[in-house]
């Protein structure tokens, strides 16, 4: 490029228009740009028009990473483009207040306050910040179940290691007979020596939901803490973090809320803040305030300020309607595949002890043979699971799934049944 065709462009360049400084403080509501929907069909035709999704297979993997809609991502670029824009400015400026705001926007949601919520990159930084930040003396107890996330197993492993505490693991059965069952086998692991106990709230490898306030109610009794671990709840069904009275909660808000990779919740009672020793250390000399807990420096702010979109979206469905969806399509394929010779569901039938997720699994082939099955031949991406005896497929539709899908899905499970 010559000398007067560059000065050309460094002047075309200069003379875009400027952003307001205040701009971001201003959040844009996403539903307002979203049709009122009483329809079921309609509701969810439009849902899936949304997303913007590959063609050459079935996406029954929503677990690890849900896909984002649309309207949620359009606004994610337009946050990253704007924060660019202001750089450090905004920084200084905005990202305090507009950071407070999504959090208060979170914590309705999840049926808390502004002051015991915290945002944070997953569910594992959170309730791994809990686990490594407890006031552990030599001795301590510790108690969690086999089918638990595997990367808060290992930090428990790793304080053992380090603070000498002893860990005690539980077996939670696929079919339990009732809550008391559940809370039973909690409760016999306790002595005079346990501090904390981990439990699911949705036990990610199955789907089974556990009686959370009724575990919570037993360990108090006992002086125990008890902390959450609620990877795959937040967007996923509808709850009140303060009704469980539960001492700490984490959840992931990529899966089933559907933020941008790399947002999370970490809840703690105000009354346990104090407790915890922060990840990093900051600036901030009050025990009491969580947002000492969730410092980790300069991070990707435009992923925060999604947050928002991503439950503007989620209420612009509705939280209940969408808990009700993702059951009805779990129980769509499940109930049609109950009882089918070599189908083995590990999802519990009770209505109330699963939603979106559920696990399948074939008596006469290997979890690992039937996902490569299931893609290779059918075209269905899922995820095998074999271990804390669970051997299936993890199977976790979403709303963008169609009855025709899992159809697809059902007749490919009956024929490999009978290979």
């Amino acid at each position: 490029m010559d000398k007067r065709n560059f000065i050309k462009t460094l002047g075309a360049l200069s003379v875009s228009p400027l952003i307001s400084a205040n701009h971001l403080s201003e959040f844009e509501e996403l539903s307002k740009g979203l049709p009122i929907i009483d329809n079921e069909k309609e509701l969810w035709d439009t849902v899936r028009s949304h997303y913007t999704l590959k063609d050459d297979y079935i996406n029954l993997e929503s677990g690890y990473y849900s896909i984002i809609p649309n309207p949620v991502l359009n606004h994610f670029i337009k946050h990253v483009k704007n924060v660019n824009i202001e750089g450090s400015y905004y920084m200084r400026n905005d990202l305090i207040k507009n950071k407070d705001r999504v959090i208060g926007e979170l914590a309705k949601l999840v049926g808390s306050t502004s002051d015991q919520i915290g945002i944070t990159r997953n569910a594992t930084e959170s309730l791994d910040l809990v686990i490594s930040g407890f006031p552990w003396k030599k001795g301590d107890e510790a108690i969690y179940a086999k089918q638990d996330y595997g990367t808060m197993k290992e930090m428990f492993e790793q304080v053992a290691d380090r603070y000498g505490i002893i860990n005690k693991v539980v077996s939670v059965p696929n079919h339990p007979k009732n809550d008391e069952e559940i809370v039973s086998i909690y409760e016999k692991k306790i002595t005079k020596k346990t501090k904390l106990i981990m439990v699911c709230h949705m036990i990610n490898i199955t789907g089974q939901i556990l009686p959370i306030k009724k575990i919570c109610e037993m360990a108090h009794s006992y002086g125990v803490e008890v902390m959450v671990d609620g990877a795959h709840c937040v967007g996923h069904f509808d709850f009140s973090i303060d009704d469980f009275n539960c001492d700490y909660y984490g959840s992931s808000l990529h899966k089933w809320l559907a933020t941008p990779l790399g947002a999370g919740l970490l809840y703690v009672n105000n009354n346990k803040t104090h407790r915890i020793w922060p990840l990093l250390a900051n600036g901030i000399t009050n025990k009491s305030d969580i947002k000492r807990l969730n410092h980790i420096g300069t991070h990707p702010v435009h992923t925060d300020l999604a947050i928002s979109n991503s439950i503007d979206y989620t209420n612009w469905i509705g939280m209940k309607r969408k808990e009700k969806r993702l059951r009805f399509l779990q129980r769509y394929w499940s109930d049609k595949l109950r009882g089918v010779t070599n189908v083995l569901i590990n999802t519990p039938e009770d209505i109330n002890r699963s939603c979106g997720i559920g696990n399948v699994g074939l008596i006469n082939i290997p979890p690992s043979n039937m996902e490569k099955i299931l893609f290779e031949k059918y075209k269905i991406f899922t995820v095998a699971i074999n271990y804390a005896n669970v051997k299936g497929c993890r199977i976790s539709p979403n709303i963008f799934t169609t009855t025709l899908e899992l159809d697809k899905f059902i007749e490919a499970v009956k024929e490999m049944a009978n290979s």
